[in-house]
């Protein structure tokens, strides 16, 4: 395996409860009060939208996307949820530093140096805002593909601690077996008074809807059963996903690199290379083939 390559769960998708739009000729994040489903591909508009999006929005309450089934790959909480304290370098998009707030990998003209990481507020390479969470959470919802992901991206510490908490608590209460849960993520939404009393939303990561946790449970440990009978081996999974991501030195991924530096310094980053154009033939046909192949969580 060559040393250093991000081997990270593969992605079919993204989920964003926001976009990037221009105004006064800059780039900048605008928050949604509801989930988007895309597809990797761009086109003069954004990101083009994954058939799942129309398929899931249909069945919700006045198409107002703010829950979606899903179910986690792994076990360990960890592995489906990655989070860290990330400094990007504004003009490349590429990380400099990266800690958990005990220690950090920092990039340097020297290589790769490891230091104390003191968090964000006590660190002065971090003064001004530049060095923020950056949670990466991966979750299956395509029964055509079992291993493929959606992968949603924020840099916001309510949907990173509430991630956590709830993987953390679901992952005990089930006794491990954290992948047969049948979940869904929530889009929740709060005030503070760093919001102005305005709503701010978040992600939270509930239990479908009309299912209790002992019935999810006892789900749980029938769908463990049969897998094991059919052979499925979930540790081995686990402890593959555990090695490739200790394979890497910067989790990131490099082709949405200038797009996490865009969120997170407010459209400030470069705007040269940011959106991608693709010839919108090849995009119709792509929306065609996913259509064909997809079918939701259930």
């Amino acid at each position: 395996m060559i040393k250093g390559l991000a081997i990270t769960p593969p992605i079919l998708g993204r989920i964003s409860i926001g976009k990037i739009v221009e105004k006064n000729g800059k780039r900048v994040p605008e928050k949604d009060d509801q989930f988007t489903l895309t597809s990797q591909i761009q086109n003069k508009e954004g990101w083009v939208k994954h058939p799942l999006d129309e398929q899931l929005r249909a069945k919700a309450p006045n198409q107002k996307l703010r829950s979606i089934p899903i179910r986690m790959i792994f076990n360990d909480p960890e592995l489906n949820l990655r989070a860290e304290y990330t400094l990007f370098d504004r003009q490349t998009g590429r990380p400099v530093c990266v800690g958990n707030g005990e220690t950090c990998q920092r990039l340097t003209n020297q290589g790769i140096e490891h230091h104390p990481c003191p968090s964000p507020d006590l660190c002065p390479l971090a003064q001004g805002g530049l060095c923020k969470p950056y949670g990466r959470l991966y979750v299956n919802l395509d029964e055509s593909d079992e291993l493929g992901t959606f992968i949603f991206r924020t840099t916001g510490f309510n949907s990173i601690r509430t991630l956590a908490a709830r993987l953390s608590y679901y992952h005990a209460a089930s006794n491990g077996l954290l992948s047969c849960l049948p979940l869904q993520l929530t889009l929740r939404g709060k005030s503070t008074t760093q919001s102005y009393r305005t709503p701010v939303y978040y992600v939270d990561l509930t239990l479908r809807e009309g299912i209790h946790l002992q019935e999810a449970i006892q789900t749980a440990k029938e769908i463990d059963q049969k897998s094991k009978l059919c052979g499925f081996n979930q540790n081995a999974l686990d402890q593959a996903a555990l090695q490739g991501y200790g394979n890497l030195q910067f989790e990131v991924d490099e082709e949405s690199e200038m797009e996490v530096v865009e969120e997170f310094y407010l459209g400030d980053a470069p705007q040269q290379n940011v959106k991608k154009e693709h010839d919108s033939s090849q995009v119709k046909d792509l929306q065609q083939g996913l259509q064909r192949s997809v079918r939701v969580v259930n």
